[in-house]
């Protein structure tokens, strides 16, 4: 029996995995704009690559997406399957709650330009002494949980209204208190215009530009040199480094995600460690009973989308040294594809020393410095910045720390009002008390596809037979074994972690090869259980989530959490069916978080704060992966000797190795 050869791949074929081109997005638009049940008046809240079909398909295979549609005029919105191959076409069509789709930057500016377009809510800002409404911000803001009953079954949303003196000005830094349009999202309409009270606007300038604030003198430059270019390679979208490999991607939703984390220590060959990583959902709520802050609680991901609000990152400012940048392609509320430049940065950072010891017999120093390798973005939702920052180690550790910086939201404030849920940042001006919620998706791989959880605490020894001197810790180890026991808490006061292990691989010792997750950064929501953020986003309440994979339960607040009913959705839901963890394709959904309590020092604009999460082997290797990391060339080059500054000496030691290390001593 003869078979015939398959065909050949083309050389420019994407892989599986790769984000969705430009091109595709544009093929998306035209097949979904050509089908009789979408109207003239369509718009688009992002198309998907369809991950679950792309992870079995071979290389030049159809690809396949997902997208979302929105019909004003016919007051409908459908979810699409499309195959985007030589015949593009759409392969099913579900019809939505009209409410479900996110808001698209397109439909923002649209309803930001009806309210200044409104008669009623020009009279508002004539009030306040505004009477350019062009120089007046307007960013719509989600509104679930808090829909007007008389306007039940719309698709809503608020407006949040800021006040420029000029075009260049810092709006933020003008809240316009009080002015409240809720705006229909389909007809553009302005449905009414809540007036709360005149307050006064603060008088002081916001600006920080360049030119604007003058320079701290004394800085010299830093510079971050590689003559010999970097230590990774990219081929397309794949990634090599120091025994790691990985595959950038980026969606409509998440932006930024990481496929196939694959470590080789000691060129043995890769073993897997995480399928799939990505910042699954943000949620903010502000914790107020001002006019324009008690609807504040927002899904930034579900209702808005990270890929859309992606930076284009600059070289010198957002990452130095040698860099690799990743373009990015999202599709516009309008239809449109655009590529954002640069929307993905790779590079490398001296990371201070990975392992050392001096031998205080011998004098013998071994020493070796760390670098790890950053595959990084950043997106601005309205008034905050968010930078992404996924870290890949020599000693095969992974960890996101998410810098949180840009403009505080602010509300206008009277003098002498007194602001028990806000703290006074300028005059005229409070920020409110509120939280940052990031989910970690983190589809683990530990040596294979069949992994299990395992908590783990320390322990004093409960029996004074076994512990006479009463210092024994035992090393607790809980397996989480359905996902009835997969809603778990961190405790600090037990050194609680978790480990996922392999069902199948074991080390030489015997245990099985295994990840630690460590939660640096944790939140817990200061609110009543009734209160519209507590059942909006029952994930919140738990530091790490574990369920079995399954291909649509992709988000962890639901897929549509936008003026959905508050907890109807979502990984607290999931857990209800038990299904079994031991052994299985196991997805973790960790929830990092940040309690922000507003300081005059972040105002006008706000220094980062960080948040961590970290992974690091445990058991994954017999020993330190990291012992052929080779010394610092530096270390062993001769420095130029250097008079000391009057008042101070120099002192130099040179070691068995030829090291030498320098310090300056102050008498």
């Amino acid at each position: 029996m003869s078979t015939l050869a398959p065909e050949p791949v083309p050389a420019d074929a994407p892989h599986p995995l790769d984000p969705l081109t430009a091109a595709e997005l544009a093929t998306a638009a035209k097949v979904l704009r050509g089908d009789a049940r979408v109207t003239e008046d369509a718009r688009f809240w992002g198309v998907t690559l369809d991950e679950d079909h792309a992870r079995r398909a071979a290389p030049g295979e159809t690809r396949r997406a997902r997208a979302v549609v929105i019909c004003p005029s016919a007051h409908l919105a459908y979810e699409v399957g499309l195959e985007l191959g030589d015949t593009p076409r759409s392969t099913a069509w579900r019809e939505l709650d009209v409410r479900s789709p996110g808001c698209s930057s397109e439909e923002a500016r649209q309803a930001a330009a009806a309210c200044r377009a409104d008669p009623r809510f020009q009279r508002a800002l004539a009030l306040r002494g505004i009477h350019d409404v062009s120089l007046v911000m307007v960013d719509p803001e989600s509104i679930g949980g808090f829909e007007p009953p008389e306007y039940k079954g719309r698709r809503l949303t608020w407006g949040s209204v800021w006040h420029r003196i000029s075009e260049d000005d810092n709006g933020y830094a003008r809240p316009v208190q009080g002015v409240v349009p809720i705006i229909d999202m389909e007809s553009m309409e302005i449905l009414h215009i809540e007036d709360h009270g005149v307050v006064p606007l603060s008088q002081e300038s916001g600006v920080f530009s360049t030119g604007v604030v003058e320079p701290r003198p004394g800085l010299r430059p830093l510079e971050v040199v590689q003559p010999e270019g970097p230590s990774f390679t990219v081929t397309g979208q794949r990634i090599d480094w120091q025994g790691w490999s990985v595959r950038v991607g980026f969606t409509h939703r998440e932006g930024l995600v990481l496929h196939d984390l694959t470590f080789d220590a000691g060129r043995k060959g890769p073993r897997q460690v995480i399928r799939r990583a990505a910042v699954n959902e943000m949620y903010v709520p502000y914790f107020d009973t001002a006019s324009t802050q008690y609807r504040k609680n927002f899904f930034d991901w579900g209702e808005y989308g990270a890929g859309p609000l992606t930076n284009s990152l600059a070289l010198g400012c957002d990452c130095l040294g040698v860099i690799h940048y990743f373009d990015a392609a999202v599709l516009g509320g309008d239809g449109v594809p655009r590529v954002i430049p640069n929307a993905v940065c790779l590079h490398e950072e001296d990371d201070g020393i990975l392992w050392k010891h001096h031998d205080g017999r011998s004098g013998r120093t071994e020493v070796r410095r760390s670098r790890r390798l950053i595959i990084s973005a950043f997106a601005t939702v309205a008034n905050y910045d968010y930078g992404f920052y996924w870290s890949l180690y020599q000693d095969g550790s992974v960890m996101l720390e998410i810098k949180m910086t840009g403009i505080l939201s602010a509300t206008g404030v009277a003098e002498g009002e007194e602001t028990p849920y806000a703290r006074r940042v300028a005059p005229n001006v409070a920020v409110t008390n509120h939280q940052h919620f990031f989910s970690v998706r983190l589809d683990m791989a530990v040596d294979g596809p069949r992994n299990r959880l395992v908590e783990v605490t320390a322990e004093h020894e409960t029996d004074p037979e076994l512990d006479p001197y009463g210092n024994a810790a035992r090393t607790v180890l809980r397996p989480i074994l359905s996902e009835a026991e997969g809603a778990r808490r961190t405790d600090p006061s037990r050194a609680l972690h978790w480990r996922v292990e392999s069902a199948e691989a074991r080390n030489r010792m015997g245990e099985p090869t295994a990840y630690r997750v460590h939660l640096e950064n944790t939140a817990v929501l200061p609110v009543r259980e009734d209160s519209v953020c507590a059942r909006r986003a029952p994930f919140v309440g738990r530091q790490l989530w574990a369920t079995a994979y399954d291909p649509d339960r992709r988000f962890v607040a639901g897929e549509y959490p936008n003026q959905a009913e508050p907890g109807a959705d979502g990984v607290h839901k999931w857990q209800e069916e038990d299904r079994s963890l031991d052994g299985t394709d196991l997805v973790l959904w960790a929830t990092v978080g940040s309690h922000h309590f507003p300081r005059p020092e972040e105002w006008p604009v706000m220094p980062v704060a960080r948040a961590r999460l970290r992974l690091e082997p445990d058991g994954f290797f017999d020993r330190n992966p990291a012992l052929d990391v080779p010394p610092p060339v530096s270390c062993h080059a001769p420095r130029p000797r250097r008079r000391a500054a009057p008042g101070r000496y120099t002192l130099r030691t040179r070691t068995p190795e030829g090291c030498l290390y320098c310090c300056t001593v102050h008498r």
